[in-house]
């Protein structure tokens, strides 16, 4: 068959293969043309003896076949000799299967040290001495492919297996980072952890499923892997019993302590729900990936926090936006909830009851804090509740309220509340937690209603946070009040005022609030809170709501149905109405640190502004007159005039620039230095391009989110790039180099090297050529692929699933794939698609949708020289 994978002129290793896996992947080597090193001990499964006999065995079985064998006998742990076996015979090694192991079972008490040093002697460093000896053969001639066999023993544990557990899973990190270090010279290097019938299970597993489960359902794979077309590396597949599969990592999102706090075990215990909780896994592929959060973490400073709340993670923290309505019956019931119409004849509280008033309808605008507390007890019925903020309803006391209308509610509406948390203040024994939710019109986008709910949580206050603004604001004035309005609730009040949304038994139930304390079920705050607004509208509006502004009140004591509120109400110059509330039967001030404002006028319905155009992006700083060798002629300034900083950092830094090209030092060890070019030595390797450079350190961009999107790139000392944070002190535009003098430190020929040609044109049409005459590639690749190129941008389609396969400029179709890479390393994909891997793992080549495509994209090979 023409696309049959061969291995004709390949030299192949494999230890362990004079029975199960091992002979099966010789044999199947052999038979697609590979000249094959059968190694065998000819050992016991646990160790100890030796013998020919299984080696020699499956080299004649392979020349039976007219294939090519040579049969060693050395043990693992004398690699070199078997990788020297392979160079005596056939002068090359391109493969290397690392199969051989043996089992030393016992429950972990029971286990030897014999047990333990023979399993890692036989699996881990004989693995390492195969693979050593044969490492540099491969890096002279830019390939080689390897594979390491672990075992789920490894990944998952199995009891009795401690020694072998802990050597296989050390075999997956020696087979990752070979993958690391083989990428620049095509070495590919994978892991399986295969499941078959052989003399290592044949003691775990039933006879009839030891023969389901044969070797040769594995093979298959380990020959694709060591395939000089396939791609794939730093792999882990998990094969069996014709089933295959690929393993990686999962980690959750976790908790993330800011630092400069103290992180309890309680803490933890706190957060562990968060820490373990999966449904929203993250799969780091290499370090700098795993490294990310830890990273970014570093140098922040945490606002506080205890296991009740953690200020960092809940301040400014956005609730889900909620949804909710109301009609003329809300409004009219809500106003005889807070006693209005107690007199059915009153003309002005008729306007807030009865819809079909000649004189018009109006809503209460306290009213407006329904709405918003009701979408607040909506989300933490439904488990809603902000991040960080661990405590229940039982914590908390509503210890203040402010609530504005942008003008008069409207009779019917539906609102959509917007939540967050806008502060949080340690107030010793307790906290307190403001909460902003504004309502905007839902149809037009019009802000309506804007609400700070003030809770106060017992027991969460002494983690030494900030204790917020003074509590005493809207103090009375010394003198007699403007004046004094006092109302009787009813007995029913209670019970007629939760009919608005209240749902808290202790407004209601007397056996409830006996329970808690109270001889009978209480008035709710809010109830409270709209007896008074009425009052300032009655005693200062002329009894027209539509004049009311804002409210500001602190609730200070309880009040029963049935007692008497009295308000005292001051006006000050500013037109400000500032009052107390107080119980006349107890003589107890229940509202205090309160306010209203009045609009001078009723306002009316604003526009809405539509959503303005989007701003062009800033200039480049180059564009402005800044260039790069300005921005280091500034750092070489700054430096010399810091000798201490240098000494501090102790690093040299290359910095290798993209469009245009030019490389620079930033050496800062000694005393100091700055300029362009090459470092004899350099510690820490940074590329970016120019633009980004510039941004970087003109304050545009953020080196942490360049790093992590791919357009920073590090080698060598990677955690040394957190010591360029002095970077941050310098002002690049505190220095402006003459434009009419040429910089001192600008690299002359690299700075005058003119952009490179885009060659995405050249490579597509290159392709569609070989499209068009090789029909066949639809079959073989199966995939739409969509090829978004920057630098400049460019975007094309390779249609190699459907038809005859098509090469198309701009987007069209669903692609299964789409491939985000800049020209530069377009070319350098082309020219040899072996750069995949490399592109990839430095984030030079972004994959969405189907990450597989990448494996396949061999048609892209050699499209230009």
């Amino acid at each position: 068959m023409g696309d049959e994978l061969r291995f004709d002129g390949r030299v192949v290793i494999v230890t362990g293969a004079g029975a199960g896996l091992g002979r099966s992947h010789a044999l199947l080597f052999a038979s697609r043309g590979a000249k094959v090193v059968v190694n065998d001990l000819g050992g016991k499964m646990t160790g100890g003896g030796q013998s020919t006999a299984a080696a020699d065995a499956v080299v004649q079985e392979i020349k039976a076949q007219g294939g090519q064998a040579v049969a060693n006998y050395d043990s693992v742990e004398n690699g070199a000799q078997i990788v020297q076996c392979a160079l005596d015979h056939y002068k090359q090694v391109d493969v290397v299967i690392n199969n051989a192991g043996i089992l030393r079972d016992a429950s972990f008490k029971k286990m030897t040290e014999e047990d333990w040093d023979l399993i890692n002697r036989v699996h881990v460093l004989g693995a390492f001495r195969v693979t050593h000896a044969a490492w540099p053969h491969m890096q002279d001639k830019s390939y080689g492919r390897i594979l390491f066999t672990i075992s789920s023993a490894g990944l998952y544990g199995n009891f009795g297996q401690a020694n072998y557990a802990a050597a296989k899973l050390g075999l997956l990190g020696l087979s990752n980072t070979l993958a690391l270090e083989g990428a620049k010279k095509n070495i590919k290097v994978n892991a399986i952890a295969p499941f078959a019938g052989s003399r290592l299970t044949e003691t775990v597993l039933q006879r009839d499923m030891l023969e389901a489960l044969e070797p040769g359902h594995v093979s298959p794979v380990v020959a694709w892997l060591a395939h000089e077309s396939c791609e794939s590396t730093g792999g882990c597949f998990e094969v069996g019993g014709g089933v295959f599969t690929q393993l990686r990592w999962e980690r959750t999102q976790g908790k993330v302590f800011k630092l400069g706090r103290t992180i309890s075990p309680e803490a933890v215990r706190g957060a562990w729900e968060q820490i373990t909780d999966f449904s929203h896994a993250t799969h780091p592929e290499n370090i700098a990936a795993s490294m990310a959060p830890i990273v970014s973490n570093l140098g922040t400073k945490s606002l506080g926090g205890n296991e009740l709340i953690d200020v960092d993670q809940a301040l400014g923290a956005k609730l889900p936006e909620t949804v909710t309505s109301y009609t003329e019956k809300d409004l009219a019931l809500y106003a005889l909830g807070v006693g209005a119409a107690r007199d059915p004849l009153d003309a002005n509280d008729l306007k807030l009851v009865f819809e079909l008033n000649s004189e018009g309808f109006y809503g209460l605008p306290t009213y407006g804090v329904v709405p918003a507390i009701n979408a607040i007890l909506k989300l933490a019925m439904e488990g809603h509740q902000a991040p960080g903020l661990n405590y229940g309803f039982d914590r908390i006391l509503h210890g203040e309220q402010f609530t504005e209308v942008t003008r008069p509610l409207p009779a019917k509406a539906t609102l959509r509340h917007k939540a967050r948390i806008k502060d949080i203040f340690d107030k010793g024994k307790g906290a307190v937690v403001v909460t902003e939710i504004v309502s905007e019109d839902a149809e037009t986008g019009e802000v309506l209603i804007r609400n700070d709910a003030t809770m106060f949580v017992r027991g969460a206050g002494g983690f030494g946070g900030e204790r917020g603004p003074s509590s005493e604001v809207n103090v009375p004035p010394d003198r007699k009040p403007d004046a004094v309005i006092t109302e009787k609730t009813a007995d029913n009040q209670a019970l007629l005022y939760r009919l608005t949304g209240d749902w808290n038994p202790l407004h209601a139930d007397p056996a409830f609030a006996q329970a808690f304390g109270f001889e009978k079920p209480i008035l709710h705050g809010l109830c409270t809170f709209g007896y008074v607004g009425r009052h300032v509208i009655k005693a200062f509006a002329g009894g027209d709501p539509r004049l009311f502004r804002n409210i500001r009140v602190r609730f200070a004591d309880t009040v029963f149905p049935g007692e008497t509120l009295k308000t005292e109400m001051w006006k000050e110059k500013d037109g400000k109405i500032v009052f107390r509330t107080s119980v006349v039967e107890r003589e107890k001030v229940v509202i205090s640190n309160a306010s209203v404002e009045l609009y001078p006028e009723i306002p009316t319905a604003r526009p809405v502004a539509k959503a303005a155009p989007a701003a062009a992006a800033p200039a480049p700083a180059s564009s402005a007159g800044r260039t790069s060798a300005d921005v280091f002629a500034v750092i070489a300034a700054w430096v010399a005039e810091h000798p201490e900083v240098a000494a501090k950092v102790n690093t040299t830094y290359q910095l290798n620039l993209t469009s245009p090209s030019s490389t620079w030092t930033i050496d800062m060890r000694g005393k100091g230095q700055v300029g362009p070019g090459a470092p004899s030595k350099a510690d820490c390797v940074l590329n970016l391009s120019d633009a980004d450079w510039l941004a970087m350190t003109g304050g545009q961009a953020d080196p942490q989110k360049l790093y992590f999107g791919g357009k920073l790139k590090i080698t060598g000392n990677v955690m040394a790039s957190q010591k360029l944070e002095f970077l941050k002190q310098i002002d690049p535009s505190s220095v402006k180099v003459p434009r009419s003098e040429k910089p001192a430190a600008a690299p002359v020929a690299k700075a005058q090297e003119p952009a490179a040609e885009p060659k995405a044109r050249a490579i597509f049409t290159a392709l569609a050529e070989r499209v068009a005459k090789t029909p066949s590639l639809v079959t073989e690749v199966k995939a739409v692929l969509r090829f978004k190129v920057s630098a400049p941008d460019a975007v094309w389609t390779v249609d190699l699933k459907n038809g005859d396969g098509s090469v198309v400029e701009g987007a069209t179709g669903k692609p299964d794939a789409t491939l985000a890479l800049s020209d530069a390393d377009l070319v350098e994909l082309a020219k040899d698609v072996s750069s995949v891997p490399s592109l990839f793992m430095h984030g030079a080549l972004r994959v969405d949708g189907d990450l597989s495509v990448a494996h396949r994209l061999g048609f892209m090979k050699q499209l230009i020289s």
